[in-house]
């Protein structure tokens, strides 16, 4: 699926031939790759990759692009140091070319280069770690993860259980791990509230994703199970920050988190059985697509078929120009007539809520879910910038709806801003009104910080 046959990248999501590319980006970073192997200089190539990609809204992949610009210079230090930004902007180049905006964010292969090359720039400079969300969730708003409040006595005795499982795990030995998980789901289970943002909730639903691709692919001593093990140790310190009536946990692990429970989703698609997930994942303004290949013999296919579908695209010559985005005409006009109806109807219950001052929730989990389904119809185009606002626009809807249905139990009345999300899917109308005219939809940077201030404001916890 790449233009680039003899170079061996190993892929994780499958291609999404009816998404638009930046050629300009593609055809810089074959550039980049021909200039490094002939030591030439890459810097002129990378700048071109970096501004397509920024003017598609292709976020994480424009933020790759820019760790590449940094490191490249270091590639006459040492020949490892060579092969390790090669191989990087081989397998990046390659992922680009492969239109899936998903796999951009979330690809392990690429985030492991990321870190590689923020290694090398770490030996000549400071620089902060990286962690996998900051390229998987690049630009995007985290809703703040709750912590109810819990009887002291009770919180200690599951702490004491908490710690007890975890060393278990930690030391024991490997036989006796499915006990230990055991043990420590059931405490998790017991922290939980009933707020859809409760912090609990989304951990324990990570565990549970991580531990069932372990099982799914036989991998259940490494890997997904490494990871599960790392989030079990820190989940131990937020114990120890609720025991000391702390309301909300710590931003960076909510990230880390929920970063966690997407990637596989994200990358591979989903099944019936990970309803529960999906709904979480949801609720903090993510999608995911629906798995397309029950079993290797229909992966394969679906990827014989697309790389049909992008010949035939490719010869026929049927595309839109959107600035720096080329799309095929059908997939095109296809998303334009589906997210006519979507931002009508959000532009319309934006008003309703403006004029009156309240939100009826179900009106406003109804806009949260028509925001997702626009935002991932703008992924599977490509228009990284109307995705971005889309999904974060249903974002905020999504904390309306639960808000609304936790106030109206509670009986406690607050006010709600309607005037923002009003004025972000008026945005939002804008962009895909640039979009139908064949120019390159703006980047809605305004809108996006007012949602995101909106989303971020941590609201009033019963404790």
């Amino acid at each position: 699926m790449t233009s680039r046959p003899d170079l061996p990248v190993t892929f994780e999501a499958l291609p999404n031939p009816r998404g638009g590319s930046v050629r300009l980006a593609e055809m810089a970073l074959t550039d980049a790759h021909h200039a490094f192997q002939r030591q030439g200089e890459t810097a002129p190539a990378l700048k071109r990759a970096i501004s397509a990609l920024h003017s598609a809204g292709w976020l994480p992949a424009q933020r790759f692009a820019e760790a590449l610009a940094l490191v490249a210079p270091l590639g006459e230090e040492s020949e490892p140091t060579r092969a390790r930004i090669a191989a990087a902007l081989a397998d990046f180049g390659a992922a680009v070319e492969r239109h899936n905006l998903r796999e951009l964010s979330c690809s392990t292969v690429l985030f492991d280069h990321y870190r590689g090359l923020h290694a090398l720039l770490a030996m000549h400079t400071r620089v902060a770690p990286v962690s996998y969300d900051d390229l998987a969730l690049a630009g995007r708003a985290i809703a703040p993860a709750t912590l109810r409040g819990i009887a002291p006595e009770r919180l200690a005795r599951v702490r004491a259980h908490y710690e007890q499982a975890l060393l278990k795990l930690l030391r024991g030995p490997e036989q006796e791990s499915a006990d230990a998980f055991a043990r420590l789901d059931e405490c998790l289970g017991e922290l939980g509230g009933p707020d859809p943002y409760d912090f609990w909730r989304l951990a324990l639903n990570t565990i549970w994703a991580l531990r069932e691709r372990a099982e799914r692919r036989g991998d259940a001593d490494f890997a997904a199970n490494a990871d599960a093990k790392r989030l079990y140790a820190r989940f131990n310190l937020v114990l120890a920050d609720q025991a000391h009536a702390s309301t909300y946990a710590p931003r960076s692990l909510v990230r880390a988190t929920l970063a966690l429970l997407w990637r596989d989703f994200a990358l591979y698609g989903a099944m019936p059985d990970d309803a529960e997930r999906v709904d979480v994942l949801r609720d903090y303004g993510l999608t995911v697509a629906w798995h397309v290949a029950a079993n290797p013999a229909s992966e394969a296919a679906w990827e014989q078929g697309a790389a049909q579908a992008i010949e035939e695209n490719a010869r026929d010559g049927s595309s839109r120009d959107l600035g720096a985005l080329r799309v095929n005409a059908t997939a095109y006009e296809d998303f334009l007539q589906s997210a006519e109806a979507s931002i009508e109807g959000l532009v319309e219950r934006g008003s309703q809520a403006s004029e009156t001052g309240t939100v009826d929730a179900d009106a406003a989990l109804h806009s949260a879910n028509a925001s997702h389904r626009l935002g991932a119809a703008a992924c599977a185009l490509g228009l990284g910038h109307v995705a971005l606002l889309a999904d974060t626009l249903g974002l905020a809807w999504r904390r309306v709806a639960h808000q609304g249905a936790h106030e109206s139990a509670d009986g406690v009345a607050r006010e709600l801003d309607a005037t923002v999300p009003e004025r972000a899917a008026q945005m939002l109308r804008s962009m895909l009104h640039q979009a139908a005219a064949g120019i390159a939809p703006s980047e809605g940077r305004a809108s996006i910080a007012a949602l995101t201030a909106m989303i971020e404001r941590p609201a009033a916890v019963n404790r």
